[in-house]
Formats: structure tokens, C-alpha cells, sequence
């Protein structure tokens, strides 16, 4: 086999890949090694749900880099029934409570969508981003599954072995509820199960959020459900069944309707949760398969699957972590509300698939972080580009080099990247002063550097594109910037000797300091010259309350605000001539 690019000893992605090669050799050796995420399109799919892929994703990739044939599979929960109709989704409206308890897959998609059923409409958004984001997977439709009777050996065999999976669950019927354990239960301090809302909400991007073990029914315990074959509702009550013949009858609570079906034949139903993820990890051979917080919990479907999948069917639980909430840093024009949060399709709006690659890359699956939609996006591109300058003259630490490896580039092959990329907040303030005008951009962009100019806007792309898209879809228009078309006479008639000076120092030095570095140097070098000092005198505190208040001065005089875009940039915007006319010159 290939040799890993990256140490065992340097990051987690290739610890757990060691763990799945030597748990595939042990159990399926000479078989591709499976891995395996689950995701509900129940409405959109959120970034806390990318976790549930990417996790895998980068071991599998990991493996596969290694040598070996990997198969990672996307189960789509779509034969999952429609629970709730999510808030904030466009062209959905309180009708389609009506369809409430049928599968994903028979509810209408929103109004105005091109995509057949609800399932589609949002399985295609996430599609399309997995396929952005390099993510090689097969995906399987459980609607498919169990429409073609591909489980239905596994269902006859649940349903035979129903006292023993029974047994299985009852072991835990008498533990508290999780969600309740905060007042003692389980012997868990209150703040230690004080759990986000917006945690709770990632478990319903996965088949997992409604942890069904189809108890509670007086005629005795089922792994089955049936949907209605009238109102196609999985409001039903099995009143019997028959082993030998596989006769099963039902009652639907919704609509009155009752039907006697044999099971060998029967393809409308499935089986309860609790039943049906165990059942697939023993059907589809799943080495490796990571969880949500929401299955850490004494009878949640990962712990009480591990069970079922050995004394039931004969199989294996998957080894893989639990994985922690990814939350999000701000959020314009978005409501944190649920269906509100935003999808890895809103991420790859304003930021590059490498850097949301390595946002879940760098930190291990039981550690939380934050996705930014607000101004911390450009201070976390600051920290991509060092890493990336780090990575190129060979200071980078190991972990480091291997996060980076496996944000940039998969077992395929390198991700598009930008070929000039400018710094993020740099762009970001250009697309703003400018209002995406092609250009003015090309314009200030190419004086940035004039050693290594900028000679087209596509150089600068997709980068430039996505930090266009977070101005106008992330920053408020009260906070975006708008450059004076008028000199600020009042302002200009009230300063005294050293303001004056101030501008004519800064308006003096233009010319020889036309270009990013130099505009830096000049405007923080002014307030040290009035000072007395060296242009390249180290700052006091004294200084740099004087230089706070020029910039002040200057960001008035300019866009009639204290604060704005950095000032280098800014001038650089505005324009030579233009800055001469409104600082009085």
C-alpha cells in the first residue's frame, strides 16, 4: 500500500484511519473499506450536518490516499416521515402541515422549485455542495431501499426476533428521558446536559432526530411501521402479525383506514429507527460512521444500536467518534430560528471550499467551533493565507501541514484555487467602496502590488467573487461604505495648524506611495513625522492615540464615518485624484 502523506502522529484524520484500516483488515479483509454518514433532507441542510460527512470524508480520504478502495456512503433519509414544517423556508407555507407523517419523499417540494418531491428539493442544494467541496461518495436513497424490497429479508428477520429487540430497549425504558436528565437523572449535573438549542436542532438533519424504537403499542411490541395505503401517513397501529405467513394488519389513526398485507411481499413501510440504522450497519458492512451529541445518551439509537446490531443481526457496531456542534458567528439577513440556519451552500457563498475544508480539518470531531458569516470571516482568512505562506517556506508544524493538505487538495487531486489571491478583507473593502463595479476594481486591485500587478479580475476569482457575495449578503447597508462626492468644507475650515498639516503631509507623500505597502507606511508615518519622529519610529502610546485620531480626521473627510474600511485600501479605492479634491488639495 501507498505510505501515508501525513505522520500517525500528527494529526486525528490519520489516527482514525489507522483504527479503519486495521478494523477493515480484522473483519472484511481484502474488502473496500465502508464509512458511512446519514442525512435527513427534512429541510435545509446545515453546516452542523456537514460535520456528519465531513468527518468521514477526510478519514476515507485519508485511507484512500493510503492505497486502498474506500466506499463512503450517504444514506439519504428520505423514506423518513415529515415531522414539521420548518420556518424561513421560501415557497413553504402552513399547508404543508397537511402532509405532516408521510415520507419526505411524497410531500410536495416548495412552490416554485424544479425538484419533484421536498426530499429532492433539498437533497440537491446539499448535492451540489459535496460536489464543490471535493466530497466522493455513493449515495442511497432509503426511499429507494425499501420501496424495492431491498431490506425486506432484514425486515422479516426484525420482525421474527421482535421480543429479542424489544428485550434490547426495555433494558433501557426505565432510564429518564435525556432531555430531562438536567435535575439529577442519569447523574448528570444540571449545566452538564444544559444542551444548545441550536444542538438539538443539528439532530434533525439526520434519521436519528426522531429516535423511534416503535413502543407503545398494546398489542405488543413492533420494529415495523407502515404507511398508510390511503393517506400514505405513518400515523398506523399494527394490531397483528403472523410469523409464518408474514401477514400483517394495521389500523391508520389518521384517516380510519385498514389493510391486510403480507410482509414478504409488502414494500410501504419501514423500520423504526432504532432498528433500521443498526440493521444497515450489519447490510452495508460499516467500518466506520461517526455521531452526533444527541446519541452520547444512556438509550440513544447509537448506544442502543450498538446492541441490536449484535444480538439482532448478527453484525458490528461501527467505530467512530462523537462529534460536537459546529455553531455560527453571525448571521445577517438570517434568522438563528429553525430552518433559518445557514447551509454549506450559504458557507461557499462568501468563503473558498479549501477554507471550509479546513475549518472542520483543523480541530478533532469532539471539539465545537464556530463558522463566521460576519466581520471574523476576515480575520480568519488572515489566518489561511499565513498558513499558507507557512506551508510554502517550510515553518509549518506537522498538524498544521496536514490540515492544510487536506483543505487544499483530496486522493483526486488539488481543489480549484484562486491563482492571485489577495488578501480576503482587502477585496471584501474594494467590493464595497466600489459596489462590485469591474473596473474600479481591476483599477485599485491592479495598483495594490505594482511589483506583481493584478492584470485581470479573473486572477483574483472565485476569492474575489465569494468576498463580493459577503458584502452584499452579510454586512448591513447602514455599515457599508460610501465615499463623499463633496469635499467636507465645514470640516476642513475648522482644523487648525496641525490638522492641516496632517493632510498636506499625507497629500504631499501620495504619489511616491501609491500602492498598498507604501499608503500603510505613509499613513501611519504622518502623525510620527508631525511628532518629530522617524517615519519608522516604534509607536508610543502617546503616538498612537495621535494617530487614531488622523485616521478619525481622514475617515470623516473621506466617508463621513470615525471608522471604515483600512485606510490604505480605502485611498487606494478612492482614488488619487479624488482624494486630493476631498482633502482640500
Amino acid at each position: 500500500m501507498a505510505e501515508s502523506q501525513t505522520s500517525t502522529e500528527t494529526d486525528w484524520v490519520s489516527r482514525f484511519a489507522d483504527d479503519v484500516i486495521a478494523e477493515s483488515e480484522r473483519r472484511a479483509p481484502g474488502k473496500p473499506v465502508v464509512v458511512a454518514s446519514g442525512l435527513s433532507p427534512s429541510g435545509p441542510i446545515h453546516l452542523g450536518n456537514l460535520r456528519e460527512v465531513m468527518t468521514p470524508h477526510l478519514v476515507a480520504d485519508e485511507v484512500r490516499r493510503r492505497g486502498y478502495t474506500v466506499r463512503h456512503l450517504i444514506s439519504w433519509d428520505d423514506y423518513d416521515r415529515y415531522r414539521k414544517v420548518p420556518n424561513g423556508v421560501p415557497g413553504v407555507d402552513a399547508s404543508w402541515a397537511e402532509h405532516i407523517g408521510k415520507p419526505l419523499t411524497s410531500v410536495p417540494a416548495p412552490a416554485g422549485s424544479a425538484y419533484p418531491n421536498w426530499a429532492e428539493h433539498f437533497k440537491a442544494a446539499m448535492t451540489a455542495a459535496l460536489d464543490e467541496l471535493g466530497v466522493e461518495y455513493d449515495g442511497i436513497s432509503q426511499t429507494e431501499q425499501y420501496t424495492a424490497g431491498t431490506y425486506r429479508e432484514q425486515i422479516l428477520h426484525a420482525m421474527k426476533h421482535r421480543a429479542d429487540i424489544d428485550a434490547v430497549l426495555d433494558r433501557y425504558r426505565t432510564k429518564k428521558d435525556p432531555a430531562a436528565q438536567g435535575k439529577g437523572g442519569g447523574g448528570k449535573k444540571p449545566q452538564q446536559k444544559k444542551v444548545d438549542e441550536a444542538e438539538l436542532e443539528a439532530a434533525e438533519g439526520s434519521g436519528a432526530a426522531a429516535e423511534d424504537d416503535g413502543s407503545g403499542n398494546s398489542a405488543g411490541y413492533f420494529p415495523y411501521k407502515p404507511y398508510c395505503g390511503n393517506c400514505e401517513k405513518d400515523l398506523t397501529v399494527v394490531t397483528s402479525y403472523d410469523d409464518d405467513t408474514t401477514e400483517l394488519n394495521y389500523t391508520c389513526s389518521a384517516c380510519g383506514f385498514a389493510e391486510t398485507v403480507r410482509l414478504k411481499e409488502f414494500n410501504r413501510g419501514k423500520l423504526v429507527w432504532k432498528v433500521d440504522w443498526p440493521m444497515r450497519w450489519a447490510y452495508e458492512g460499516v467500518i466506520f460512521e461517526p455521531s452526533g451529541v444527541d446519541h452520547s445518551s444512556p438509550g440513544s439509537s447509537f448506544v442502543v444500536g450498538g446492541q441490536i446490531v449484535r444480538e439482532v443481526f448478527d453484525g458490528v457496531q461501527p467505530i467512530g467518534p462523537m462529534y460536537a456542534f459546529v455553531g455560527i458567528s453571525g448571521m445577517a439577513k438570517m434568522s438563528s430560528s429553525k430552518g433559518g440556519v445557514p447551509t454549506p451552500a450559504d458557507a461557499l457563498k462568501i468563503m473558498e471550499a479549501p477554507l471550509l475544508r479546513w475549518l472542520y480539518a483543523r480541530r478533532k470531531p469532539n471539539q465545537s467551533f464556530k463558522i463566521a458569516f460576519d466581520q471574523e470571516i476576515q480575520r480568519l482568512y488572515d489566518e489561511w493565507d499565513s498558513l499558507g505562506r507557512k506551508v510554502a517556506d517550510g515553518t509549518v508544524l506537522p498538524a498544521d501541514a496536514a490540515a492544510h493538505s487536506r483543505a487544499v487538495r483530496t486522493a483526486a487531486g488539488e481543489l480549484p484555487s484562486t491563482p492571485h489571491p489577495l488578501p480576503y478583507r482587502t477585496l471584501a473593502s474594494v467590493a464595497d467602496i466600489t459596489a462590485g463595479a469591474e473596473d474600479q476594481t481591476l483599477r485599485i486591485l491592479s495598483e495594490l502590488d505594482p511589483d506583481n500587478p493584478l492584470t485581470s479580475l479573473d486572477e483574483a476569482r472565485p476569492r474575489l467573487d465569494r468576498a463580493e457575495n459577503w458584502i452584499t449578503t452579510q454586512v448591513p447597508a447602514e455599515a457599508r461604505t460610501i465615499v463623499r462626492d463633496e469635499p467636507d468644507k465645514e470640516l476642513l475650515g475648522s482644523l487648525d495648524d496641525q490638522g492641516r498639516e496632517s493632510l498636506r503631509l499625507l497629500l504631499e507623500g501620495l504619489d511616491s506611495h501609491w500602492s498598498l505597502d507604501g499608503l500603510t507606511t505613509l499613513v501611519y508615518g504622518v502623525p510620527k513625522v508631525l511628532a518629530g519622529l522617524e517615519p519608522d519610529a516604534k509607536p508610543t502610546p502617546e503616538l498612537k492615540a495621535a494617530q487614531r485620531s488622523f485616521f478619525a480626521l481622514l475617515y470623516r473627510l473621506l466617508v463621513s464615518r470615525d471608522t471604515g474600511p483600512r485606510l490604505p485600501t480605502l485611498l487606494l479605492a478612492v482614488g488619487a485624484d479624488r482624494v486630493r479634491r476631498l482633502l482640500g488639495a
